[in-house]
């Protein structure tokens, strides 16, 4: 029986998953290929968030919330040079040549990440005092609540930005036909370095608030990277609402079944589901028209 203290933990677990789909969806949307190194960005923001902490004062009670803008900014940055470095030379190659230089780009984060922090878990603040709430006998973690509240007020801020903006308006044009925009003056070239600027923030942050209460690891990436897909695949292809829903319904999934059984039988009935969901309704759950994805 799933209780409602462990569907806050789903709910937050879903909601740090949505974050990695969402970033996940809008590159996949703006280039048609997949970025494969999403999973170690993530691992990379827990990390960062680890590297800075040292840096704040420790009387501060929201030590995780005043990182927060800062890995924002910084995970922006490297987006940036993710897609300066692995997209657009290779933007007029076949897909597969995307697939394979996001998947050289997270080796290299993760080499990097093992050179620098070596291979031990580590934990990363907590955004608030990391303590609890005591909610009428129910206990619930202060840090699930704000997770579920900062990465719904991401997801909120990237709804905003895409429709009521110029700049979103762009965005979505350059990821709906960028042949169409580019005719009609849209520097869809500048729009993609936004779009990965976007997704790796979202990625940075969804490590951020993953890594205090699930630790991080250089590794920790290849299981997010395969959590993303699954969240994308289930809400379908280029859905955004889809790629959020999928999140948390895997979440709560992992979490409900591995409070009466264990987490490996949980992973396994995931694929399992996922199987069955790709049978029955290839489109996923709010499929979309056919496209070409790498």
């Amino acid at each position: 029986m799933i209780t409602l203290q462990l569907l806050v933990n789903g709910l937050a677990l879903g909601a740090a998953y949505a974050l990695v789909a969402l970033g996940f969806v809008l590159v996949l949307n703006a280039t048609a290929a997949v970025n494969f190194a999403q999973g170690d960005l993530v691992m990379a923001g827990g990390l960062l968030g680890v590297a800075l902490a040292p840096y704040l004062p420790g009387y501060l009670p929201l030590p995780g919330l005043l990182l927060l803008p800062v890995v924002l900014v910084l995970m922006a940055g490297l987006g940036l040079l993710l897609a300066a470095a692995a997209y657009l030379p290779l933007r007029r190659r076949p897909p597969v040549a995307v697939f394979i230089s996001t998947i050289a780009a997270g080796i290299i984060l993760q080499n990097g990440a093992s050179v620098l922090f070596g291979p031990e878990p580590r934990a990363a603040p907590p955004l608030l005092s990391g303590g609890t709430l005591d909610l009428g006998g129910l206990v619930v973690a202060e840090q699930s609540l704000a997770i579920i509240a900062v990465a719904a007020l991401l997801i909120a801020g990237q709804q905003w930005l895409f429709g009521r903006t110029q700049l979103g308006r762009r965005l979505r044009a350059t990821a709906q036909d960028p042949e169409m925009a580019r005719a009609c003056g849209v520097p869809v070239a500048a729009m993609i370095l936004i779009t990965f600027a976007l997704g790796t923030a979202f990625a940075g942050a969804a490590g951020l608030l993953l890594a205090n209460r699930y630790f991080v690891t250089p590794t920790a990436g290849g299981d997010l990277i395969l959590k993303a897909y699954i969240a994308v695949t289930i809400g379908g292809w280029g859905s955004v609402p889809g790629a959020v829903a999928g999140a948390l319904l895997i979440a709560l999934f992992e979490v409900g079944v591995s409070s009466v059984l264990s987490y490996p039988v949980a992973l396994g009935l995931l694929y399992a589901t996922l199987l069955v969901i790709l049978l029955a309704r290839p489109q996923g759950l709010f499929g979309e028209a056919a496209r070409r994805r790498a």
